[in-house]
Formats: C-alpha cells, sequence, structure tokens
C-alpha cells in the first residue's frame, strides 16, 4: 500500500484527526499505520540482507500493546524470533529499521530504550523465557516494570504463537511462585495521587508540568493496573484492558461496573485531548481550562479508578493468602 515511511506520514497526518474522536477507529488506525512502517521496514532489510534467518514475530507494548493510544504515541515495541542467537544480528537490524520508520512517520522514540533496536526486547523464545525467570526471580522495580510492560503487549506483524510461547513462561512462573504476587501488587500501586483529602484536583509539580494534572499517571494507571494483575491471576493473555475486562468479568463480575467508567475515561481524554500539539502534551491536562463538570468527572474517574485497583489487590491478596 505504501512505499516509502514519507508517504505513511502523509497517510496520518491527512487522516488522524477524522479518527480522533472515536477510540476504536484511532487505534485501529494507529495500527495500520505501524504495521505499514513494520512492512516497508522489512522489505527494505530483506532487501538488503536476504529473507529473515528465522521464524519471528513483531509486536507493541505499552499503550499500543493495550490498544490505548491516543493522537499521539511514542514507541514501545520488541521482536521476539525462533531460532539460535547469532541471528540476532539481523532483527537487531531490523528493529532499527522499524524503529526509524516509526520515527519518520510521527511516533517519538521511547526514553526508556523499549524497542527492537535494542537487545533487551530483541530475543529468541528461549532467551525471552530465560529473561522474564531472571525478572521474576530479580523483583526489583525495574524488573517486575519490564515484567509487567511484556505482559502488556500483541503481536502486529509475523507469527502470534512466538509471543505466547513467551507469555505461557511467564504465566507459568507466577502459578509455581504464587508469593511473587505480593511483589507485583507492590509495583503496580506506584499510582500518582489526583484528588487530595478535601476532594481537589492534585496538579503536577514537575518543572514544565505545574498546573496540569497527569491523565495517564493518576486516571489510567489504575484501571491498567488493576486488570493487568487480575489477568495474571486468572491466565488471560489478552493485552487490551478493554478486551481483559471481558475476559475476565465471569471470574470477577465486581468489575463489570467499572468498565463503563473506564470506557468513559477514553471518551473524556479523547474529548478534550484530541487538539494536543505533541506527545508530551496529550497526557497533560491544564485544570483551570476545565469547566467545573468536567473537574467533578475528572475526579469521579480518578476515585473509581482508585476503588477498582483497592479491590482487585484485596481481592489477590485473599485468594493467594498473602
Amino acid at each position: 500500500m505504501f512505499s516509502t515511511y514519507e508517504e505513511l506520514k502523509q497517510w496520518r497526518e491527512n487522516t488522524i484527526r477524522s479518527v480522533a474522536d472515536d477510540h476504536l477507529q484511532l487505534n485501529a488506525f494507529h495500527d495500520q499505520l505501524m504495521y505499514q512502517a513494520a512492512t516497508i521496514a522489512m522489505d527494505k532489510i530483506e532487501s538488503e540482507q536476504g529473507n529473515p534467518p528465522a521464524p519471528f514475530a513483531f509486536f507493541v507494548m505499552g499503550s499500543a500493546g493495550r490498544f490505548e493510544q491516543s493522537v499521539w504515541s511514542d514507541q514501545d515495541h520488541g521482536i521476539v524470533f525462533d531460532g539460535d542467537e547469532n541471528v540476532q544480528h539481523y532483527f537487531l537490524e531490523l528493529g532499527e529499521e522499524i524503529s526509524r520508520g516509526l520515527a519518520t512517520v510521527g511516533y517519538e522514540w521511547c526514553e526508556g530504550q523499549v524497542m527492537a533496536s535494542n537487545p533487551l526486547w530483541c530475543r529468541s523464545v528461549v532467551s525471552f523465557q530465560d529473561q522474564i525467570s531472571e525478572w521474576l526471580d530479580e523483583a526489583s522495580w525495574q524488573s517486575l516494570r519490564n515484567f509487567s510492560i511484556i505482559i502488556d503487549s500483541r503481536v502486529l506483524y509475523g507469527k502470534e504463537e512466538l509471543l505466547e510461547r513467551v507469555k505461557h513462561e511467564a504465566y507459568s512462573r507466577l502459578e509455581n511462585h504464587p508469593s511473587l504476587y505480593a511483589r507485583l501488587v507492590d509495583n503496580f500501586e506506584f499510582i500518582k495521587k489526583g484528588v487530595g483529602v478535601f476532594g481537589q484536583l492534585l496538579p503536577d509539580q514537575r518543572q514544565g508540568m505545574k498546573g496540569d494534572i497527569h491523565l495517564k499517571e493518576t486516571a489510567y494507571f489504575p484501571y491498567v493496573n488493576a486488570l493487568r494483575i487480575l489477568a495474571l491471576r486468572s491466565g488471560a493473555m489478552a493485552a487490551p484492558t478493554i478486551s481483559r475486562f471481558e475476559a475476565l468479568k465471569g471470574k470477577y463480575p465486581f468489575i463489570e461496573e467499572y468498565e463503563k467508567d473506564f470506557r468513559h475515561l477514553l471518551e473524556f481524554r479523547l474529548r478534550l485531548r484530541q487538539g494536543a500539539e505533541n506527545y508530551e502534551k496529550v497526557h497533560l491536562l491544564p485544570i483551570d481550562r476545565l469547566t467545573k463538570e468536567e473537574k467533578q468527572e475528572l475526579k469521579y474517574l480518578i476515585r473509581r479508578g482508585n476503588q477498582l485497583f483497592a479491590k482487585s489487590k484485596s481481592i489477590v491478596r485473599k485468594e493467594l493468602r498473602l
């Protein structure tokens, strides 16, 4: 469909505003953009170095993996291949090309280097499985964060079963070592407070953000983290938060009432932030520009997310007697 990243960038610029007020359409559009960029990159690498030396999958993580991107997004992706480590260099070059292509199209480079150009996120199935075991054995804040990142992943290009094999290892490890859930819950609990004791919205105090509330950190993460921990506990492998709601409501009926709140939050963000100028601004909401009704709406959504996380944490601790 497209032969260059520049053509893809032009398509993005011409189209994105027409889908910016519908969450599902917007994220389906992002999927198409990223898939097309990966296709262009694959064609380029094949023309220079030949066919892939092993079966592989290009997968997305973070908000892309959860199907929760806004009008602007950064890059979070990886490559898993089914072969010996001596072919890793081919896929690292493919990862670098995909990263360059996505940057050209309009996706910010990931500051944390969670990209397929990084050897940490470009590995064989076996190497990823070993890495997951190491992350869980270490159980540090960063290692558990990395573990959470790969749990929120889905394949965009290539063989889905390769990523499924990696995830199976993760779920198996947790099933055999349930005490790890206590560390995971503690790790997920680092949520920025958005509402004060007197019911006021709490603006961010970091430089360049004063007077703004960070929607992702204060409003989204409680919902996302709650559904991730329940998904891990239940063996549900879907990455999108909405899909997790659907998959888990049979086992955890209480979450159904929070699903509409999460969908409301998705709509709220698009309504108020679709005009953001860049990636840095898309998650920042100036409090002084909100109407009284919008402030009440946001406070309600934040409180509901915190309730959901608290209930989910309590249920997992009770089930595992942690």
